[in-house]
């Protein structure tokens, strides 16, 4: 109940209980009711000052009954600038005469669009929405105001142009467009019913609409609509300073678009949205591409990319106005402007490697705070971690790292400082095998030898040395084999080298002398079998016998394993030169984009003139060196009973406050990474990944091993669903897209894709598989059918039809004529399809004279060939 106008103001009800105790906070605009099954906490009234940005480094705000023009140009020593009173406001509403309970003014708009003089629109909620224009001089703000005019109104209002506003109609729910006198000059139907309040659009003559859960850009003059996302509760809209990004703020999150309402990213929250601004800073690369904004207890930044972070915490709410560097200017709940150091070294820190300035990345890298692990997080997430390699002196991170990047030396200097503290333990064996497997991937020979060497692994260094044709280390090998008395290690290197006279020793060694006896002959040892044949018989043994269990000629007799004699015993594979760029040649490179890093003095830099329109829509009547505002909207809270948005100040759970951490040394930092200046050349796709890329044609994904897509493909095409009938076409056109050539003797066989469109050359990603299935192929079952349907074959020609109208939808027409002859084909099998199924039924019904005259009177209504229409009416005229 509001005592000064004698009104009721808000009334929370609830079914069943009853209210019984009420309590107000201490400090806070806060009342807590107690009934029967709980509690509510609910405000009097909003506490967002109604503000908006002017040109340059002004800020226009309303403070109980005044409105004031803040400079920031004139700021003097701590504080943020200089307020200047323009105008007093008038009471509004029934009551004019107090000041009620939401009385205040909600909403304001400062014309951007008109350069000779201020034009503020402020919107009140009272009595179901009202606005007051006012206008003042640039010069002396304060001395020459325009008594303001005043009119109804649903949310705020939007200027269009110089001398143009638009208002929300409340009744009827149309755009109202008035000019600076307060007269109608035009009304429009909203395009989308349910509009429920009004943002600036970003330029002249265009608005943002508000529908339910969707955003709408559109264009006043031209009636049509731009762009259109989805928003779930917007608050309100802000522009960046350039006009090409705007900031879509919903109760739970921040939505960036650019200026044709195209969704760059999205982020939500766990708290509400509080309010947020754009950097404006003349240098770093940071403005119109930084977002910050505030929740009820911390600041937070928001980049294009996605990337969003923790900046501090609040002690209150604040709500962001401007930032400029290191400085965030905003407005307090009592209206009063303030100034808040914020540290956004990381933000511009990601901001500066997703724009791959590299030069100010090692920069700060040498001389910023970051946080080494959420940095090295962030890095190897987004596929740097050679960058990361330089905030890291762990062992064991630089390892993984390292081997992230590939960065071989640097995993190898990690792994030895790692052996160095934990010893040859299985740790660190682990570590030499880690190293190992992505030196193999990389074709380094001799870092995986060296791995293997000292993780001891026997087993793959013979392997690797067979693999490299490095025939004195095996040998070399199958010595070290016999020092450790291991027999299969014996074993596995004489085969490797192809040693037949130490396998039978290995196999005599080891006690098996029926297999020494059998392999000694099998490979001419005629002298050791003659031995081993001895040595069974003083163990009262016998031969005989035993080489007739080796049948030698046949497909299932023994082989001579021979290992291919090595004809090229290469090194390491070759790798590209890549120039590595020292810090200083890079930093002269980047010298305009570095970051300097040094305190922000207060912001005096006037970016009226910074605006950068593109050339695809018109500005009818604004100054060009004008942009948007950025205007701080809050629109209410549906599911709060009509209530303010800030009712979380009895607590922030959703993010713990920013620790620093302690500065890393950079010392050893001189070099950068190579992919500075230098693009790894991407890897090639596979054919089938291009295949299934570049058409949408069943065939083709069936070609490229995709039976699922090409399944889905034919059921949204033909309204396939049981593929049985297609299962042999689909087998087909996989089968027929490759060939298979044989590789040298041990090595399997080589697939080479088969394409149909390498007639000029190598398509590269463009390419297309060729299948099995042609027009050809049809036009062959179709005579097929034919021949057998004028024999009298009538099932083998039911056959034939169906196989061709299976393949059918797996078979790729060059042109549209093949299309149109495909479809005609089709209707072919389907009438001659039916035309033997009747013929069927007219055999069965031989005994029903009037149902087979039926039959043949069908018959002939089939759309068969002329020749096969006159078999039909004779075969009638028959059975009439």
């Amino acid at each position: 109940w509001d005592v000064s106008k004698r009104v009721g103001v808000q009334t929370f009800r609830r079914e069943g209980d009853r209210f019984w105790i009420l309590a107000a906070h201490r400090s806070q605009n806060l009342l807590a009711a107690g009934h029967d099954s709980g509690m509510i906490v609910f405000k009097l009234e909003r506490e967002r000052p109604a503000s908006a940005n002017g040109p340059g480094d002004k800020l226009y705000y309303v403070r109980g009954r005044e409105l004031f023009c803040h400079d920031y140009a004139r700021a003097t020593g701590g504080s943020s600038g200089v307020d200047v009173p323009i105008a007093s406001l008038r009471r509004v509403g029934q009551q004019a005469q107090t000041d009620g309970i939401g009385s205040g003014p909600r909403f304001l708009s400062y014309n951007m669009h008109n350069p000779t003089e201020g034009n503020v629109l402020v919107c009140s909620e009272v009595d179901g929405g009202c606005y007051e224009l006012i206008t003042f001089s640039l010069t002396n703000a304060g001395g020459s105001v325009t008594d303001g005019k005043r009119g109804s109104c649903l949310g705020p209002g939007v200027f269009l142009g110089r001398n143009r506003f638009a208002v929300l109609d409340r009744h009827k729910r149309e755009i109202v467009v008035k000019n600076l006198n307060n007269e109608t000059t035009k009304r429009v139907q909203a395009p989308l019913p349910n509009v429920d309040c009004l943002y600036d659009g970003g330029a002249s003559g265009r608005i943002i609409l508000r529908a339910d859960d969707r955003a709408v850009l559109f264009e006043v003059q031209s009636r049509r609509v731009i762009g259109e996302l989805t928003a779930p509760k917007i608050k309100n809209v802000v522009w960046s300073p350039d006009g090409t990004k705007v900031a879509l703020l919903c109760k739970y999150g921040v939505v960036i678009a650019n200026r044709q309402l195209e969704q760059l990213c999205s982020i939500s929250d766990t708290v509400r949205i509080k309010s947020g601004a754009w950097d404006v800073s003349p240098s770093g690369g940071t403005s119109s591409n930084l977002f910050i904004y505030t929740t009820l207890h911390h600041v937070k930044y928001c980049l294009s990319t996605g990337d969003t972070g923790t900046i501090r915490t609040l002690d209150n709410p604040i709500y962001a106005t401007r930032v400029v560097k290191d400085q965030l200017f905003c407005l307090d709940r009592e209206a009063r402007s303030r100034v808040i150091s914020i540290d956004t070294t990381e933000a511009r820190f990601k901001l500066a490697l997703a724009n791959k300035k590299y030069g100010q990345v090692m920069h700060m890298v040498k001389h910023s705070r970051l946080c080494g692990r959420a940095i090295v997080a962030y890095l190897q997430s987004k596929g740097f971690p050679e960058v990361a390699l330089h905030f890291v002196r762990d062992p064991q991170t630089r390892f993984r790292l390292a081997l992230a990047c590939g960065n071989i030396e640097a995993a190898m200097e990690s792994a030895f400082s790692l052996e160095q503290q934990q010893g040859m333990d299985g740790k660190a064996r682990d570590v030499w095998g880690e190293l190992g497997s992505e030196a193999l991937r990389q074709g380094n020979h001799q870092v995986v030898e060296m791995s293997y060497q000292r993780k001891k692994d026997f087993d793959r260094l013979s392997f690797l040395y067979m693999l490299t044709g490095d025939s004195e280390k095996l040998r070399k090998m199958l010595k070290i084999s016999n020092m450790r008395n291991d027999i299969m290690g014996r074993y596995h290197n004489a085969l490797l080298l192809g040693d037949a006279a130490e396998r039978v020793a290995v196999l005599e060694a080891s006690g098996n002398l029926p297999l020494a006896y059998i392999s000694a002959n099998l490979h001419g040892l005629e002298e050791v079998a003659e031995r081993i044949k001895v040595a069974i018989e003083t163990q009262e043994g016998s031969v005989e016998g035993l080489m007739d269990k080796v049948p030698v000629g046949t497909k299932k007799g023994g082989r001579l394993l021979q290992p291919p004699t090595p004809i090229i015993r290469a090194g390491n594979w070759p790798t590209l030169e890549i120039k590595k760029t020292t810090l200083e040649d890079l930093s002269a490179a980047d010298a305009g984009e570095e970051y300097e890093e040094e305190e922000a003095a207060p912001a005096s830099a006037d970016t009226a003139g910074a605006a950068v329109w593109e050339d695809d829509f018109v500005v009818a009547d604004a100054d060009p060196g004008m942009t948007g505002t950025a205007d701080e909207f809050d629109l209410g809270d549906d599911d709060d009973m009509g209530w303010g948005d800030d009712l979380d100040d009895l607590g922030d759970f959703g993010e713990d406050a920013v620790k620093t951490t302690p500065v890393d040394e950079m010392a050893g930092l001189n070099e950068i990474s190579d992919d500075a200046g230098f693009q790894m050349p991407p890897a090639g796709r596979s054919p089938a990944g291009c295949w299934a890329a570049n058409s949408s044609h069943a065939a083709d994904h069936m070609a490229a091993g995709g039976a699922s897509s090409a399944m889905q493909l034919l059921h949204r095409q033909i309204a396939a669903s049981d593929f049985s009938v297609l299962k042999g076409s689909m087998i087909g056109c996989y089968l027929g897209s490759t060939v298979s050539l044989p590789g040298i003797p041990g090595s399997g066989s080589m697939a080479v894709p088969l394409m149909r469109n390498d007639a000029s050359g190598h398509p590269g990603n463009d390419s297309l598989p060729r299948t099995s299935l042609t027009m050809k192929t049809l036009v062959t079952g179709i005579r097929q059918g034919y021949r057998f349907f004028q024999t009298g074959k009538f099932n083998d020609a039911k056959n034939t039809f169906s196989e061709v109208m299976s393949q059918i939808p797996l078979t790729v027409a060059e042109n549209k004529s093949e299309a149109n002859e495909m479809k005609e084909m089709l209707e072919i099998c389907r009438e001659y399809i039916t035309a033997i199924r009747i013929k069927g039924a007219m055999a069965l019904a031989g005994a029903d004279p009037v149902r087979s005259t039926e039959l043949a009177a069908l018959f002939t209504h089939c759309n068969l060939q002329p020749v096969h229409k006159l078999l039909a009416l004779r075969s009638a005229m028959g059975t009439s």
